[in-house]
């Protein structure tokens, strides 16, 4: 388990992380979000042990980070923002680096990087300079330097930045096999991330903890959570009776050929009698559906929220 109690960081006079709590246990993928300059790396850099807190304590596992850095680093991996690695090396000299630093020697060092490679999909790279490589393959290379030693937690800054789709499909599925014993922490600006991958959604603004909950909890919140949104063909016609119809509350354009009718929380579905109203008025429409939820829709309102 992670605890963070009451982490407060400062630079100067500026407060990056402001009173922070948290807990996350086994099993959890916890997408960690916020806009730019929110706190998100600061705070995965004091999880780390990378960078000291102000104030405030994490323990890892039972034990204080402060009081034992050394044997809880040795139980954490890390990708960081934009991969880092040492240029010159080929992929395999930088993951033998890595294993030696991580202590391990012969047959198990051997052992770790091939199954390393094999998760991680590197065999076509192996021999090719890191500098070389494309983004996705460094983002790739940088995932197994993280987990070559099998770590409790894994934090991953941006996992999937760079990657196309199939190999960002792959690098999830991996992420939900390798969280079954671990906790892991994914912070991401991209929202889709936390519901294809999180089953926990932390939003930090101004150093704050402004959201947790689940994905589904998350998209509930959001003001168009079971909106029915119709598309038009062509421009949108006279649609001053759609809120005549039982449980509607506010329609909202989209633009000029999408609008979405919000309901009273009493309503679970509107869907029904909208159907029924679209027919009845003779209208041309390209879809129809219900909204989930909008996720950037909720975000926007709490980050605002938090800056005001």
């Amino acid at each position: 388990m992670i605890q963070i109690k009451s982490l407060i960081k400062r630079f100067g006079d500026f407060v990056a992380v402001d009173g922070l709590q948290l807990e996350v246990k086994p099993g959890d993928i916890v997408g960690f979000l916020g806009p730019n300059g929110a706190g998100k790396s600061t705070t995965m850099k004091m999880i780390t042990g990378f960078l000291p807190p102000s104030s405030g304590e994490i323990l890892i596992d039972g034990e204080s980070l402060a009081k034992a850095p050394i044997n809880i680093k040795k139980k954490i991996g890390y990708l960081p923002e934009g991969a880092p690695a040492y240029a010159d090396m080929t992929v395999l000299q930088f993951l033998h680096f890595i294993a030696q630093v991580r202590g391990f020697k012969g047959k198990e060092k051997n052992q770790r990087i091939k199954d390393v490679v094999e998760k991680v999909e590197l065999q076509q790279v192996l021999n090719r300079p890191i500098e070389n490589l494309s983004k996705g393959f460094k983002r790739r290379v940088g995932l197994a330097q993280a987990i070559i030693h099998d770590p409790l937690i894994l934090i991953l800054d941006e996992p999937t930045d760079g990657l196309d789709p199939n190999q960002k499909h792959q690098v999830r599925k991996l992420i939900q096999n390798l969280s079954k014993d671990k906790i892991v922490i994914i912070s991401t600006h991209i929202l889709e991330e936390v519901t294809a991958v999180c089953n926990r959604a932390v939003i930090i603004a101004n150093g704050k903890k402004v959201f947790d909950g689940t994905p589904k909890e998350l998209q509930q919140s959001s003001q168009f959570h079971n909106a029915v949104t119709i598309e038009f063909e062509g421009d949108k016609p006279d649609i001053s009776q759609l809120k005549l119809a039982p449980g509607v509350t506010e329609i909202i354009e989209r633009d000029s050929h999408t609008v979405s009718v919000i309901g009273h929380e009493s309503y679970e579905s509107l869907f029904p009698q909208i159907m029924d109203l679209v027919h009845l008025q003779g209208w041309h429409i390209k879809a129809m559906y219900n909204e989930v939820g909008q996720l950037d829709d909720v975000f926007r309102s709490l980050t605002k929220e938090e800056a005001a």
